[in-house]
Parts: C-alpha cells; sequence; structure tokens
C-alpha cells in the first residue's frame, strides 16, 4: 500500500493534489477519477450514528437516518468503566460498517473546564486521566471493527461562546498536565485513525495552523501517525495549515483556497512536500476504510436498542438515599411527577443529536405497576409555569407514600452552539420540588441533565438519581434503579459545585470577549475545591451504591523507588450486604511530602478500576504506578520530572474521602539540575537531614556562633533577635557571603554547594 500511495502521488498533479486536501461535499473527501482513487464518508457522533440520509429525498446535511443513541459522553465517564465503553464503541462501530462510513466523528474530549459549556454533555470528564482513558476505550472498541474515529476537538476547546474565534490562554504547565494529558492519552493507547483540530486558537495561533501542536507535540512527541482533519468550518488559511500539518479541510468550501494553495507552492512560499505529506496521510486514510469496509455488515436496532439499556444501567449515579428510600417497594404507592417521565431528555442537541427510532420513558417502563399514578407538574420543554398542573401535582402528592420527580434541564438550556447562562434547574421544577417536599417526606428527585445543576432543595429531599443524558434506554434503566432491579454503580466525572461563583473558571470563563485567560491554571475542579478546602455540592468520583463496601489492608510492593521503575498496589474490597454490586476504586497521588517545591494539587486521579462484587464477596485489586503517576511537567526542562521526595499513594471513594493510603519515596534516577546553588534558601536546606548537617557550620559562621560553643554571641542575639532562626528562614546560601562581613568567603559558599550537591 505505502508503495502505490507513493506512486499515485507522483502521477498527481499540482492541481489535484490540492483538490485532495478539502471534502467533496459535507460529507464525503473527493475522488480522482483519472487515478482510481475512490471517496470516502465520514459522519457524525458520538453517542450514536448521524449519517445523512440520502434516501430521503432532500439535501438537508441535518437529515440523517434512523439509529440508536446510546449514552452521552458524560454518562459514559459516569459509567468509570472503560470495558464498558469498548462495548458502546464495538457496536457502533458495526453500524458504521453496515451504512459503509468511514470514521465516525468522536470522541469528544475536551476537558470539562467550567459547568457551563454547552457542549458538556458530549465531552466526559474535569480529569484528564478519566477523560483519556474513556476516549481510548470507545476508540479502540469503534476501530476494531474497521472502522476510524476522530479524536476531537483538539484542543482547549472548552466554551461555545465565540468558538470560531476565541484565543484560549494557558500557561505551558496547565496545557500539558490537563488540555493536552487527556489528548495524550487516548492518542498513546488506542491510536485513532484521525484527529479533529479544534476551531479556537491557543495562545494566539489558529488551531489550524498551530505547527507546534499538530506537528511538534501531536505527531513528533506522541507518535500520531494518522489523518488531522478540520472542525467543520475550523479552516482560516490553508496554506498555512497544510505548512502546519493541517491534511484535510472540512467540509467542501468550493474550491475557495486551491487557488492560494497552489500559488504558494508555485512562487515558493509553501513547500510542496508538506503538500505531499498531507495527500499522502489523506490517501492512507481512504485506502485503510477501503480495505477493512465489510460489504456484508448488518446491525439490527432492536438489539441495539437493548445494548443501549444496558449501557445506561451502568452510568447512573446515587448520589443521596437517606432512610434507604430506595429502592421502592412493588406495593409502594407512588406518584411520578415531572413532563421528563413522559417525554424523556435522553441526548443533547447540535452535530450529536441522534435520530432515534425507538426511545423508553420511565411511565413506558413502569406501566406494569398499577401502583403509581402520574402529574405532568411541569413542561419538559421550557420553564412555564401552569397553576392547574403545579397545585394537582402538590394536592396528589399529600395522599401517596413516596413521590418520584422527573426533573432536568429542557433542550434549550444546553446545546452545541451557546452556552449557559447559569446553573439553575427551570425555577418552575425547584419551586414544585420544594413545594411538594412539604407534603410528602419520601421524595426522590430523578435528574436529566448534561452539567451539573444547583439544588437549593438537597437537604429537603430523601433521595436523588443522577441519570445525566443516558441515551434511547433511559427510561428502563431508571425504571430498574428505582426498583432495585439494578444497582447504581455511577460516579461523578465532574465536581457539583454549590454555587456557580465557586467554579474556578468563573471570572474568566466566555464573556463577550475574544482572549479567554486560563488563571486558575492546573486547578481545574476538584483540584481547585479540595485545594481551596471548599466544601462542595457532591465531590469527583462520588456516588452510592444499594450494596455496603468495605476495604481491607492496602499494601505497596516497594517503599522506595527511581523514577524508572515501578510500584504495585494492592487492596482488597469486600461486599458487606446481600446485594451485589459494582464499586469504583479509585487511586489518587498526594504529590510532596512534606514540602513539595512547585505548586500541586491536594491529590489527583492516577488510576481507577470498576469491580463486580457478589454478596459477600471479597476480591484483591491491583494498580501498577510508573514514573507518570508522580511527574509534573517542568517548564524550566521542557519535560516531565518527579521531584524528589514522599508521596501518599491513596484508594479513596471519591476526590474528598481518603480510605486508606502509603507513603513511597520517589526519587528521580537523573536530578534534572543540581538540588543546591547560590539561591537555595535555610529553611530548605535544613528540611533535609544530611544537607543540614553539612550546612550547619556554614551559617553557625553567619551567626558568629563559635562551633564549639552551644550558645551564640551577644552580637548575634543583638543582630538577629532572640530567635536566629525566623531571621534565617528564608537567607539564600549568596546572602550569607554578602552580609557576613567577611567572616564567610565566596570560595566557602562553592565549596559547600559542591558537597551539598554530592
Amino acid at each position: 500500500m505505502d508503495t502505490k500511495i507513493k506512486t499515485l502521488i507522483k502521477k498527481l498533479t499540482l492541481e489535484e493534489k490540492v483538490s485532495l486536501c478539502s471534502g467533496s461535499d459535507f460529507w464525503h473527501t473527493k475522488e480522482i477519477e483519472r487515478l482510481g482513487i475512490p471517496s470516502v464518508m465520514v459522519s457524525d457522533g458520538p453517542s450514536g450514528l448521524r449519517k445523512q440520509d440520502y434516501e430521503a429525498g432532500t439535501n438537508n446535511v441535518n437529515t440523517s437516518i434512523k439509529a440508536v443513541c446510546f449514552p452521552t459522553g458524560v454518562s459514559l465517564a459516569a459509567s468509570f468503566d472503560e470495558d464498558l465503553v469498548r462495548r458502546v464503541g464495538e457496536a457502533i462501530g458495526d453500524e458504521c460498517q453496515a451504512e459503509n462510513v468511514a470514521a465516525i466523528l468522536g470522541p469528544g474530549n475536551n476537558i470539562k473546564r467550567s459547568p457551563l459549556c454547552g457542549r458538556n454533555f458530549e465531552y466526559y470528564s474535569e480529569d484528564p486521566l478519566l477523560s483519556g482513558k474513556i476516549a481510548a476505550a470507545f476508540i479502540s472498541g469503534v476501530q476494531s471493527k474497521g472502522v476510524g474515529t476522530s479524536l476531537k476537538h483538539f484542543c482547549a476547546n472548552n466554551q461555545e461562546f465565540r468558538r470560531n474565534s476565541y484565543d484560549s490562554r494557558i500557561d505551558e504547565r496547565a496545557l500539558r498536565e490537563i488540555y493536552l494529558k487527556t489528548f495524550e492519552i487516548a492518542v498513546r493507547e488506542s491510536h485513532p485513525w484521525t484527529v479533529m483540530c479544534a476551531y479556537n486558537l491557543v495562545n494566539g495561533v489558529q488551531m489550524s495552523e498551530n505547527k507546534r501542536l499538530l506537528t511538534d507535540i501531536l505527531r513528533n512527541e506522541w507518535g500520531f501517525t494518522g489523518l488531522v482533519m478540520s472542525d467543520w468550518g475550523a479552516v482560516r488559511d490553508r496554506v498555512k495549515g497544510i505548512a502546519a500539518g493541517l491534511d484535510l479541510e472540512m467540509p467542501y468550501s468550493y474550491d475557495a483556497y486551491d487557488s492560494l494553495v497552489i500559488e504558494a507552492v508555485k512562487d515558493g512560499r509553501l513547500d510542496e512536500s508538506d503538500l505531499d505529506r498531507c495527500v499522502k496521510r489523506i490517501l492512507e486514510f481512504v485506502y485503510k476504510a477501503v480495505e477493512n469496509h465489510n460489504d456484508e455488515a448488518v446491525w439490527n436496532k432492536e438489539e441495539h436498542h437493548l445494548i443501549a439499556r444496558d449501557i445506561a444501567n451502568e452510568c447512573i449515579v446515587l448520589l443521596k438515599n437517606e432512610e434507604k428510600v430506595l429502592p421502592l417497594r412493588n406495593d409502594d404507592h407512588v406518584l411520578i411527577i415531572g413532563g421528563f417521565a413522559r417525554t424523556p431528555r435522553f441526548q443533547g442537541g447540535g452535530s450529536s443529536h441522534i435520530n432515534c427510532g425507538s426511545v423508553d420513558s420511565i411511565l413506558y417502563a413502569l406501566q406494569w405497576n398499577s401502583k403509581i399514578i402520574f402529574e405532568e407538574g411541569f413542561s419538559a420543554k421550557d420553564d412555564s409555569y401552569d397553576e392547574a398542573r403545579f397545585s394537582h401535582a402538590v394536592k396528589a402528592a399529600k395522599d401517596v407514600d413516596k413521590v418520584v420527580i422527573v426533573a432536568g434541564l429542557p433542550d434549550l438550556y444546553e446545546c452545541e452552539g451557546y452556552d449557559r447562562d447559569h446553573m439553575d434547574l427551570p425555577k418552575v421544577q425547584n419551586n414544585l420540588i420544594e413545594a411538594v417536599s412539604e407534603v410528602n417526606s419520601h421524595v426522590v428527585v430523578v435528574l436529566e441533565n448534561g452539567s451539573p445543576v444547583t439544588m437549593p432543595w438537597v437537604d429537603r429531599v430523601e433521595a436523588i438519581l443522577e441519570t445525566y443524558l443516558c441515551g434511547e434506554g433511559v427510561g428502563v434503566a431508571t425504571a430498574r434503579a428505582l426498583y432495585g432491579k439494578s444497582n447504581p454503580s455511577g460516579r461523578l466525572p465532574e465536581t457539583f459545585p454549590q454555587r456557580l461563583e465557586d467554579n474556578p473558571s468563573y471570572i474568566d470563563f466566555s464573556g463577550d470577549i475574544t482572549r479567554i485567560e486560563y488563571r486558575e491554571g492546573i486547578f481545574t475542579g476538584y483540584r481547585y475545591y479540595s485545594k481551596r478546602k471548599m466544601p462542595v455540592l457532591f465531590p469527583f468520583g462520588y456516588g452510592l451504591s444499594y450494596s455496603t463496601f468495605s476495604y481491607g489492608l492496602m499494601s505497596t510492593d516497594t517503599e522506595k523507588m527511581k523514577d524508572d521503575e515501578t510500584v504495585e498496589v494492592s487492596i482488597d474490597v469486600i461486599n458487606d450486604s446481600m446485594i451485589p454490586g459494582k464499586e469504583v476504586v479509585q487511586l489518587y497521588v498526594e504529590a510532596g511530602i512534606p514540602n513539595t517545591k512547585v505548586r500541586r494539587p491536594v491529590r489527583e486521579l492516577r488510576a481507577f478500576k470498576k469491580v463486580f462484587l457478589d454478596a459477600h464477596e471479597r476480591r484483591s485489586i491491583s494498580f501498577i504506578l510508573d514514573k507518570s503517576a508522580f511527574a509534573y511537567y517542568d517548564t524550566d526542562i521542557s519535560d516531565w520530572y518527579v521531584e524528589p521526595g514522599d508521596y501518599k499513594i491513596e484508594i479513596c471513594k471519591n476526590a474528598d474521602e481518603v480510605i486508606a493510603y502509603k507513603t513511597v519515596n520517589v526519587m528521580p534516577k537523573k536530578p534534572k539540575k543540581p538540588l543546591y546553588d547560590e539561591n537555595s534558601v535555610y529553611k530548605d536546606i535544613m528540611e533535609n537531614p544530611n544537607a543540614a548537617k553539612i550546612a550547619k557550620p556554614y551559617f553557625d559562621k553567619y551567626l558568629f556562633k563559635d562551633p564549639d560553643e552551644d550558645s551564640t554571641d551577644e552580637v548575634a542575639t543583638e543582630a538577629f533577635g532572640s530567635d536566629p532562626e525566623i531571621f534565617l528562614r528564608d537567607t539564600t546560601l549568596r546572602n550569607v557571603v554578602n552580609m557576613s562581613f567577611g567572616k564567610v568567603t565566596y570560595e566557602d559558599m562553592k565549596e559547600l554547594i559542591d558537597r551539598l550537591n554530592r
């Protein structure tokens, strides 16, 4: 194939090469009939297949075939289950094969910087490890079926407002540790066929022209060998884009840029070898898709609908369950309230919107139970208030055992193309929840929303079930969870703050500006809240179960390691109840014990594993950690670096609740630079016992102290006060030379530095 492609490139005219670098229409690559180069199709996703329906008799690109809507990105991340997500990818891959789609445009892998981003429902998490691992699982699943994916939107596309023109201004460390890390994990682990560059600028450079990110980092550092395509309409300058490593412009721009590229090659502003590299990668993608296509592939919508239901079971998060009000009993007299119970909100709006053939509602799923009555209470479409609906629901709530209120965000509240203005549910829903809780003490709230919401009624209801946007099987999955036919096992992939103003990006998010400052740096999501010791509504990684889990003793196979070695962490998990269930074991690392010299979060997620445990079953879980679990990105050396010292490896229930920990001392095999120099300070030196022993005589001279005596003379006491340690705390080694009146020489300092570093 490589030989064939090289031969084709030699036969292509300059004009044909340039034409291949953009689509032929909204969804297809160009064909070159003269040379037998075929065209292939790509389609939207990633929560299902959104393929344009050409048989519908319309050219409307938004008219798509009937397909199955699986849980959205945030729901899949809430499962904390890579195997489950891989299964979703496999199902979607089968659909793409049957529909002759070469690649699906997904997954969406951008960090959830703010709860307000209109596309948060499509993205996975505020944490780069969770997001990257879930993305990698999805990609692996799809591509196992011989179909490509397009990992998007690379990178720092964290809002919708002015998404075509805003400039994400991010410091290098935050860019590497948060916003690039999620893509790096997915690229290195799953090797997507394509990566989609975002609309926005990053640090002043349009992403479609960003050679540092598209070539230097994505290709040269991470080893990506596939195709880079633009988001639809993201290209500003095709000449700069090709030089930077952007291969394919989508969609077709009617040759708007072709002549400019041809002129640039002819007059030497663009090297034709850069164009040839882009053409080569486009042809590799096209022929890979053609070679892997299965003409006999079929898929079954009914079967995939059942899969969507089963997947949704694993994504639901139980946030509260006082007095064990859940699961409901079959003989409970239950009132269900809310327009969402009849018309569920199960997916987001925009390019990921799936044309579903079958959607389960909660009322449909519970039609078997004659003990259930329904009151609409409020509309699922908007915030309109209807006095009759409202009062009927409150009145009916007085005469039942339990009330289930199905609340959520209407479609218009969150969608691709714009951001939310606030974190609140519609006012009518909040008011109804509070009114019902006044007349019935057994209230369960089910939420259907794509991102966090405030809950002013959180202390007035007994149970909260977060379903996010769980796909077309949401109704049956929710009903199963309510009645204990399934056991909730999801965990929050993002923090639910108490109010919007608490979010670290609050001041700098969106607004009517084009330059967005990421002043919070590495402190996104739980990294910020835990550092500030700020109470939240529900922390990252939080979720309850109908089962009761406990943990045995934690162990590590070493207490000391070099940064080119690994440490194995083991712990037993026990199901103490009679109810089979799944536990998510979360491993975090707390850095720099006792005193890190760089700013680090309190703890960071470094591994997770979801495990099924039967009644009273005990199982041992292990993790292997390498350098990446302890490293930060050091801008001085432009590389990842492990600061020498002690690290707590923590097993947690969530980002705020530590169950057990072990301390491991980690040392870099080669220090990045000498540990001590002229600017090393007294406090830092004295914290290292070995260094303190060497440096003590040096500082004693500075204090006019006789090394053979225990006391400091009166001159020193007068000069430095009764406690010289306080004065010395921030004194550097060079300060001693400068201010010791000749007692300590420059040669003394250099000799000391040499001894300290040895």
